[in-house]
C-alpha cells in the first residue's frame, strides 16, 4: 500500500517560499478569527443589538470598496512583501488599542467600530497583495493545488482562531487580543522570509485606463464575472456570520466557548473539502460543479436556520464551509491563471471588492434585516435567495455553467 504522506509531497509543500507565505497567512488568518468572534461578543454584550453587529462588517467592507482603485495600483507598483508588513504592522496596533481599552474600561461602541474601520483598511491592502503573490511563489500550473493547499493552512487557522479565541476569553478579552498581537508579529517574521523576483512590473503611468484595467479585465471573460458575481450574491445573502452571537445566546442558549464552536463549523468543512481538492482538483464540469455547490450551500443554510440544537446548527454550518470551499477554489483559480502578472494586483483588488462585500457587507445586511423580522427569518430568506440566484446566474452566464476546465491562457 502507498504512503499517502508520501503522495501528498509535493514541489509545492517543498518550496520555502510557499511555506512561509502559508504560515504567514495562517497567522493572520487565526489573529483575525480569534479577533472578530471576541470583537463580535463584546459588541452584542455592550449594546444587545443586531443592527450594531452589522455595522462592524459594514466598517470593515467601506475602506476595500473607497481604496480599490488604489490598492490595485500599489500592489502592481510596489514591492508586495512590504505592503504585506505594512499591513500586519496595522493589525498590531489595532489590538494594543483593544488591549488598552478593555483594560482601561473605556471599550465601547464607537471603539470597537473604529478598530473595526482600522482592520478594513490594512485587509483592503493585504488581500489582494496576498492574492498577487502566491502565483509568483510557486510553478502556473501547481497554482490550482498550491491555492487549495495555502486555503486548507487557512481553514485550519480559521477553525482554531475562534474555539481558541473563545476558550482565552474566559480569562479576559485583553489576553485574546494579547495573542493577536504576538501572531502578527510572528506573521510579519515570515514575510521577511520570503525571497523571490520583485513582483511590482507595472511600468505604464498611472491614467484612468491603468485605473479601470482590472475591472476591464474581469468584464471581458464572462465566465469569470459569473463566478465571482455568483459568490457575491450568494455569500451575500446567504450568510449569516454576523449573527451566530444572536443564535449562540438566544437560540441555541450558549456562551462563548459555543459561540466559538459555531464560528469555527464552516471552517471545519471548508478544510475538510480544500485537502479533498488538493489531493483529486476538479478537472471537468467546473462550471456545472460550482453551480451545483452554490446550491447545496443554500440549502445548509436553511437547515442552520431552522435548527434549535447545537450539534445540528455544527453540522448545517460545516456542509455551507464544505460547499463554499468549492465555490472559492473554482473562482480563484480562474481569476489567477487567466491574469497577467502585470495586472494581478489590479485584479486581485477588484476581486476582494466582491469577495468583501460578500463578507462583510453581508454581515450588514444580515444585521440589518435581522433587526427588522428577526435573526431566523433573515436566515432563512437568506438561504433561498442563494438558491433562487443559482437559477439566475444559470441564465444570464451560460458560459460559465459550460465551462469544462480550468483553461491557462
Amino acid at each position: 500500500m502507498k504512503n499517502p504522506v508520501v503522495e501528498m509531497k509535493t514541489p509545492v509543500v517543498e518550496n520555502a517560499p510557499f511555506r512561509y507565505f502559508v504560515l504567514c497567512r495562517t497567522a493572520t488568518t487565526m489573529s483575525s478569527q480569534m479577533m472578530m468572534v471576541i470583537v463580535a461578543w463584546q459588541m452584542y454584550d455592550i449594546t444587545r443589538s443586531a443592527y450594531d453587529l452589522g455595522l462592524v462588517g459594514l466598517a470593515q467592507f467601506v475602506p476595500a470598496l473607497a481604496l480599490c482603485l488604489i490598492v490595485g495600483q500599489v500592489a502592481d507598483r510596489f514591492d508586495r512583501r512590504l505592503i504585506l508588513v505594512g499591513c500586519l504592522l496595522v493589525q498590531f496596533c489595532v489590538a494594543l488599542v483593544l488591549i488598552a481599552g478593555t483594560l482601561g474600561g473605556w471599550l465601547g461602541r464607537d471603539v470597537i467600530l473604529f478598530a473595526s474601520l482600522g482592520l478594513g483598511t490594512a485587509r483592503a491592502f493585504q488581500q489582494p497583495t496576498q492574492q498577487a503573490l502566491l502565483p509568483a511563489l510557486v510553478p502556473r500550473d501547481a497554482l490550482p493545488r498550491a491555492l487549495a493547499l495555502a486555503s486548507a493552512a487557512m481553514q485550519t487557522a480559521t477553525i482554531a482562531g475562534p474555539a481558541i479565541g473563545g476558550f482565552i476569553y474566559v480569562a479576559g478579552a485583553a489576553r485574546v487580543y494579547g495573542t493577536c498581537a504576538v501572531m502578527s508579529l510572528f506573521a510579519i517574521a515570515m514575510v521577511c522570509l520570503i525571497r523571490h523576483p520583485h513582483a511590482s512590473v507595472a511600468r505604464e503611468p498611472v491614467t484612468l485606463k491603468s485605473l479601470f484595467a482590472g475591472i476591464g479585465f474581469i468584464w471581458s471573460r464572462q465566465e469569470v464575472l459569473g463566478a465571482i458575481s455568483l459568490d457575491l450574491f450568494a455569500v451575500l445573502f446567504g450568510g449569516a456570520t454576523a449573527l451566530l452571537p444572536v443564535f449562540a445566546r438566544d437560540v441555541l442558549h450558549t456562551g462563548p466557548w459555543g459561540l466559538g464552536l459555531l464560528r469555527s463549523a464552516p471552517a471545519v468543512g471548508a478544510l475538510l473539502m480544500s485537502l479533498y481538492l488538493a489531493r483529486h482538483p476538479i478537472q471537468n464540469n467546473v462550471g456545472k460543479v460550482m453551480l451545483g455547490s452554490v446550491t447545496l450551500y443554500g440549502l445548509a443554510t436553511l437547515v442552520f436556520a431552522l435548527s434549535s440544537h447545537l450539534l445540528l446548527s455544527l453540522g448545517a454550518l460545516m456542509l455551507t464551509g464544505a460547499f463554499d470551499m468549492v465555490s472559492v477554489v473554482v473562482r480563484q483559480s480562474l481569476v489567477q491563471l487567466q491574469t497577467p502578472n502585470e495586472m494581478r494586483g489590479r485584479v486581485s483588488a477588484v476581486n476582494s471588492i466582491f469577495v468583501g462585500a460578500s463578507n462583510q457587507l453581508g454581515e450588514f445586511e444580515s444585521g440589518v434585516t435581522a433587526g427588522l423580522l428577526g435573526a431566523v427569518p433573515s436566515v432563512l430568506i437568506g438561504g433561498i435567495s442563494t438558491v433562487l440566484i443559482v437559477v439566475l446566474w444559470r441564465k444570464l452566464f451560460p458560459s460559465l455553467a459550460q465551462t469544462e476546465r480550468l483553461i491557462v491562457a
